[in-house]
């Protein structure tokens, strides 16, 4: 079952800091956003491998957007 990782807030995301295949842990760091002028860590949700990339450093953001999916 894929598990997707959300922004929790509104804002430009600045990078993606794993690429697909990477093992990650619950709580590891996978993504940085940019809002009200603070950079902002997105933290895996569980553990799993990415499986999937779905946004890009540029894109906004938002509490419905998925960034990424782990399995």
């Amino acid at each position: 079952m894929a598990t997707p990782v959300n922004s929790p807030m509104v804002g430009k995301l600045i990078s993606v800091d794993v690429k697909v295949g990477d093992q990650v842990k619950e709580n590891d760091p996978v993504a940085t956003i940019e809002a009200m002028k603070m950079y902002v860590k997105i933290y895996a949700p569980a553990s799993g491998v990415v499986k999937e990339i779905k946004a890009n450093p540029g894109d906004v953001v938002n509490p419905d957007t998925v960034i990424l999916t782990l399995e």
